[in-house]
């Protein structure tokens, strides 16, 4: 694995640091400026779809096992869990009773926890452990040593979940959770396994005739506004503004060996790339 060197902090910032406003315009776009430190870019993270793989059972999540425990030599993986059809129960269940976004990012986040629990049993047997959100300072070590681990995918805001522009159905979860996990570690890929090809201009279990979108930039598909989106809104917008993750991509979990393509770098499923400002891509190894 490649030394990275952390740079230094600009010389011209520690003045303006110290002693000007932290909501000041102009110390934000010189903070804008410098390179963030990149602290697992040999990492993958790894979304396992709720509703479309774990709810599934034996059928779909046996085989996906299968294919990490044969890819843990060669990649290291952090495998987050959707929430799934559970959640929507409950999510009726708590607007039914009036009850706000917090609340609800709250108990979603506990069915993602228990589709955790559940990945985290069947590969047990390999050493993978489970780690929460407030270890996940001992994720390195356990990447080291065992080649993986699984958490829940949902974001750590619980009753700090930011208000939806409109509904009370929580903007940013387990989709955003762990693309914010990629983020913060600057990995390597963030793949999103569901049970479907990657993005279409509909939804094809309900338009079977819809056409499969390979390849979009992210300020493109932002602009087309699909009724129907492959990753929730809110991962468009995360990653707009992101530093790290250049590219996201989409397999269907479905198809064995479709994972295993994605971490070796293979154009599989959907990939969603951010431009540069001259409309470049803007690869995932930058």
């Amino acid at each position: 694995m490649p030394v990275i060197h952390q740079p230094p902090l600009m010389p011209t910032l520690e003045g303006p640091l110290l002693n000007a406003s932290l909501t000041d315009a102009s110390l934000l776009a010189a903070t804008d400026q410098t390179p963030d430190y990149p602290i697992l870019p040999w990492v993958n993270v790894i979304k396992i779809g709720g509703q479309s793989i774990m709810d599934r059972g034996r059928s779909a999540v046996y085989p996906l096992v299968k294919e990490i425990v044969a890819n843990l030599e060669t990649h290291k993986m952090i495998l987050g869990t959707g929430a799934g059809t559970r959640a929507r129960h409950v999510y009726s269940l708590a607007i039914d009773l009036g009850l706000p976004t917090g609340v609800l990012t709250v108990l979603g986040a506990t069915v993602a926890w228990q589709n955790a629990q559940m990945l985290h049993c069947l590969l047990a047997r390999y050493g993978i452990p489970f780690i929460a959100p407030e270890a996940f300072s001992v994720v390195p070590h356990y990447l080291m040593m065992r080649g993986a681990v699984v958490c829940e995918g949902m974001p750590p805001y619980k009753i700090w979940e930011p208000n939806s522009e409109t509904g009370r159905i929580p903007p940013f979860r387990t989709d955003a959770g762990c693309f914010l996990i990629a983020e913060v570690f600057g990995a390597r890929k963030m793949i999103f396994v569901k049970d479907e090809d990657g993005l279409y201009e509909a939804d094809p279990k309900k338009a079977p005739d819809a056409r499969h979108i390979p390849r979009i930039g992210v300020e493109e598909l932002w602009a087309r506004d699909l009724n129907d989106l492959v990753v929730e809104r809110g991962v468009v917008d995360l990653m707009r503004h992101a530093r790290h993750v250049r590219e996201i991509q989409f397999v269907n979990g479905l198809k064995p060996g479709q994972l295993t393509a994605a971490l070796n770098g293979e154009p599989v499923g959907t990939i969603i790339y951010r431009e540069s400002a001259e409309g470049v891509a803007l690869g995932a190894a930058e």
